[in-house]
């Protein structure tokens, strides 16, 4: 059964159309508006080996936020449907990703209760133009709609840009682990029997 989701969303501020194959290889058509954003996804693909395509336009001249909420937005939406009733999945899946100097730490609960630990330096400023406190914008967005426990914690590092990076990769390392099938198990990896 093929694990994919597609994904349309429309406000007066945001328009995005977003496809996701969980068991994919890492193939990404990324076009947003947002260069630095692009480049988390880009990287969120390709380590995670899942195909991703995004279009998305919005108001970008007031500021990026709408925009980079709305696509963690549906990609929350589309994890949650790619993964249905999330029988035989592994439900847990953790990551530490050197950058340079940097070090980031995920982990995750497919476990149908929205929670963000965001235990990072303080991102203030800019990284080019995007502002860094999107990024916990973004997470946000994303356990919102994909009911996912996800803890982030950055263990090193001086440079946004490394930072950054090595929180997107280890996220995508994480979830691969955690949407990938046991086949030693049946069913919902829960004992309520649902998550």
């Amino acid at each position: 059964m093929k694990r994919s989701a597609q994904i349309k969303r429309k406000t007066s501020e945001t328009s995005i159309k977003l496809n996701l194959n969980i068991d994919g290889s890492g193939e990404y058509n990324i076009e947003t508006p947002v260069p630095f954003l692009n480049h988390m996804l880009e990287l969120f693909s390709k380590h995670g080996l899942f195909d991703l395509a995004v279009q998305a336009d919005g108001d970008v001249e007031i500021d990026f936020h709408h925009t980079v909420e709305d696509i963690g937005i549906c990609l929350g939406l589309a994890v949650q449907k790619a993964l249905g009733r999330k029988e035989n999945i592994k439900r847990y899946g953790d990551a530490t990703i050197p950058m340079d100097e940097a070090s980031s730490q995920v982990s995750l609960d497919i476990s149908g209760r929205p929670y963000l630990v965001f235990n990072t330096p303080s991102l203030k400023g800019k990284v080019g133009s995007f502002d860094l406190e999107l990024v916990e914008e973004f997470f946000q967005a994303f356990v919102n709609k994909s009911e996912i426990t996800l803890h982030v914690t950055v263990l090193s590092g001086k440079n946004h840009h490394h930072i950054i990076e090595a929180i997107f990769k280890a996220f995508a390392r994480a979830l691969d682990k955690a949407t990938q099938t046991d086949k030693r198990t049946s069913g919902v990896p829960s004992t309520k029997g649902t998550l």
